[in-house]
């Protein structure tokens, strides 16, 4: 094998002898006077009965062991054909057999299956494994055989062949031994994009002939086509006229017409000047959807000359003329510069198109960021996030949640959406059994920030959702409707992941929070409220916000004591949030130990006032409403000690109402606090009220809920249970206005029996 200095050729259509018309050089190609239009290329060929040493001819300083580039053909057939670009990782040479057995399949060459599977992978891992760059995999497949080129993208220069045979223990170093054992024909070519390596498989049974056809058992019987033989193209052959007709485009024309129309308009002018029958011009964007008509005029007949277009990599362009060609005529110049002008024309298609996706791709990634960040409920942002992807980015989404544990991670589908409705339950299995396998390979593949493809029948990409260090989960999406993604499309799905990522653990975080803040305001009331045989007692809580990391400061507390007593008490504690919670706590405890000490209502309100200026916090100051109830012939008897409280209502069973109780001092204020307790006699069905401030000071507009509404929306419930008194007042506060509350309110009922 011998080693060439440049790559495949990118030629024009035009020979490289001197006498030939210069071209504009393609974008990139910097040619200089007097360069080759054909980079020099080395490649080795098999044929049947021939020897390495009558396998190589020289012609014009170049090897040529083809009869011609392979870029050029004077007969096109219809070729298989399937090309698609790989992410440098493990599962490219699987993505890669996939590509060629297709096109086996296809091309009827079954019995090649085993060869070209094994060339193929030795070549993809090859550059995987010491590119580390994008791997292109280009399969045809005609009557002759087959043709596999692997390209990658490390620029270069070349690096002299190591003779030296591999170590018998050595793992690598033999893949291109098995190319060189295998295939019928193969070479490698270098230019300023990469490497490229290729391998011919002759079709079985098709004898001398065809294998001849495929890597030219003896070049002497095969003459070189006339594109090819030194006949002189004086300049005059095409005059600046018709070069004017062939390049000449008004930015308004450019402008006005689409690429297509735009490209009909060059192939119209180009059969103009050559007389061809008709022209064709396609393009394979490397999506593994093969080529495209991107324009054609004329007679389609059958193709007698065709050409490259030069347009940058991953796209590849082929342009046709049909008819019979002139004698003593060449339709290389003519057909190089359209080849030129079209690249161009899809260029600037290219960059237009390309400017206005990113837009489009910026402004969705803007959209689906706000929409997620307003998201802090874990279990609807997990339900959000396939609904943002499909359609835009694939035919299904899913989310798969991972526990992470120290031997593996455990994945749970999530949430899944289709398209189509109809296919949401076959997905749904599809992706509960992939879920283990999916996961294993993000194991590998998340440290390094990249996007794992998935096996058939799922087809599309999976990358990990990953936030703080910690893999949250997997969101896999499924290939657009009869292409792959693109890489744009793949970018933008990993931007995507890590947005969501970021909201799932936004909302993971708020939801831990919020569950804090339930138990902790949980632990402030109490479990359940007492039952006695004389009295009944209910409670309602409404917090400021209904969801949130949101603790109280309002508090509500019963507690039997001996003798048939019950010591009822409500508070609120100035201030929202954990330091008001804790104070909150702190009064709490404090009654609950002074009263089952038996301490006076009185003294044990004085203190809790000096406990609560001991506190290093010394600002945050309570109102508290306490009584103490009493078992009495025909009902019961309350002692209400207020301090700083509203007065509670007495709610009589017949209708009647007033509001008892005289007002106090509230603790943690002053060094002394003042005390009025009363005495307050409850008949049978007779109710207290106590409240917080949040009832009297909810708001609607510039009204408040008020003392006076109190009465008239109880006076009604009048003789009804504890349950329904508390529930009735609790559902007038909350319809009295259409805002969330602003404060938090409690309620507390206690009925004589």
């Amino acid at each position: 094998m011998t080693a060439g200095s440049a790559g495949e050729p990118r030629n024009l259509g035009i020979s490289d002898k001197p006498t030939r018309l210069p071209l504009m050089a393609a974008p990139g190609a910097g040619l200089r006077g007097g360069e080759r239009l054909f980079p020099s290329q080395t490649w080795r060929v098999r044929a049947a009965g021939a020897t390495a040493a009558d396998s190589r001819r020289e012609i014009g300083g170049r090897s040529a062991d083809l009869a011609r580039p392979a870029d050029y053909t004077e007969e096109v057939s219809e070729p298989v054909h399937r090309r698609l670009q790989l992410p440098a990782n493990d599962r490219s040479p699987a993505a890669a057999r996939a590509a060629v057995r297709e096109v086996l399949q296809d091309s009827g060459m079954r019995d090649l299956m085993d060869e070209a599977l094994l060339l193929t992978t030795e070549l993809t891992t090859n550059g995987v494994v010491h590119a580390g760059t994008d791997i292109q995999i280009d399969a045809v497949g005609n009557e002759a055989g087959l043709r596999v080129t692997v390209t990658d993208f490390r620029s270069g220069s070349v690096e002299p062949a190591d003779t030296t045979p591999p170590d018998v223990t050595a793992e690598g170093g033999r893949g291109l031994l098995l190319v060189d054992q295998f295939a019928t024909a193969w070479g490698t070519t270098h230019d300023a994009i990469g490497k490229s390596i290729w391998f011919r498989l002759a079709r079985p049974g098709s004898g001398d002939d065809a294998q001849a056809h495929v890597a030219t058992q003896s070049i002497e019987a095969q003459p070189l086509p006339e594109t090819y033989h030194d006949v002189p193209h004086p300049v005059g052959s095409i005059n600046a006229t018709e070069i004017s007709q062939l390049l000449s485009v008004s930015s308004e024309m450019q402008n006005r017409l689409s690429l297509p129309r735009l490209v009909e308009e060059l192939l119209h002018r180009l059969q103009i000047v050559t007389g061809a029958a008709g022209a064709r011009a396609t393009i394979d964007y490397g999506d593994t959807r093969g080529e495209n008509t991107l324009a054609s005029c004329g007679s389609q007949t059958q193709v007698t000359f065709s050409a490259p277009i030069p347009v940058n990599s991953p796209h590849r362009g082929r342009l046709h003329l049909f008819g019979q060609k002139p004698e003593n005529t060449s339709w290389d110049v003519p057909a190089a510069l359209s080849a030129e002008r079209i690249a161009l024309a899809v260029e600037v298609h290219r960059l237009r198109t390309d400017e206005r996706e990113r837009s489009g791709w910026l402004n969705f990634l803007a959209g689906a960021g706000e929409i997620l960040a307003h998201s802090l409920r874990e279990d609807l942002t997990v339900a959000l996030i396939p609904q943002l992807v499909v359609p835009r980015l694939g035919q299904w989404a899913a989310v798969h949640l991972v526990t992470s544990t120290p031997q593996a991670m455990i994945p749970r589908l999530a949430s899944v959406q289709h398209a189509s409705e109809a296919e949401l339950p076959h997905y749904r299995k599809l992706l509960t059994e992939a879920a283990d396998g999916v996961t294993e390979e993000l194991n590998t593949f998340v440290h390094r920030g990249m996007e794992v493809p998935l096996p058939h029948p799922l087809e599309g990409i999976a990358v990990p959702l990953e936030a703080g260090g910690n893999v949250l989960g997997v969101l896999s999406v499924g290939r657009p409707e009869g292409r792959a993604h693109t890489a744009e499309e793949r970018d933008v799905i990993i931007d995507l992941a890590k947005r969501c990522a970021l909201a799932l653990d936004n909302a993971h975080i708020h939801t831990e929070r919020e569950q804090v803040a339930r138990d902790f305001q949980a632990a402030l009331m109490p479990q359940a409220l007492p039952e006695v045989p004389w009295a009944s007692f209910a409670a309602e809580y409404l917090p400021a916000t209904s969801f949130g990391t949101h603790v109280g400061g309002d508090f509500y507390d019963v507690m039997p004591l001996t003798e048939g007593r019950v010591w009822a008490s409500i508070g609120d504690v100035c201030g929202k949030g954990a330091q008001a919670a804790a104070v909150t706590g702190i009064v709490r405890d404090v009654l609950r130990v002074m009263i089952r000490d038996g301490r006076p209502l009185p003294r044990a309100l004085e203190l809790l006032n000096l406990t609560l200026l001991d506190q290093p916090d010394n600002t945050r100051y309570a109102t508290v409403a306490s009584a103490i109830l009493h078992h009495k012939e025909g009902g019961m008897e309350a002692q209400l000690c207020l301090s700083g409280h509203d007065r509670p209502l007495l709610l009589r069973a017949d209708g009647g109402t007033e509001w008892v109780g005289r007002e106090g001092t509230a603790v943690g204020l002053l060094p002394e606090i003042k005390t009025q307790p009363v005495t307050v006699p409850m008949g049978p069905g007779d109710a207290l009220v106590l409240f917080t401030d949040g009832v009297t000071e909810r708001r609607e507009g510039s009204q408040m809920f008020g003392l006076d509404r109190i009465t008239q929306v109880l006076r009604p419930a009048a003789g009804e249970s504890a349950e329904a008194i508390a529930a009735r007042l609790r559902s007038a506060v909350e319809e009295f206005s259409m805002e969330a509350p602003r404060d938090d309110m409690a309620i507390l009922v206690l009925r004589a029996k």
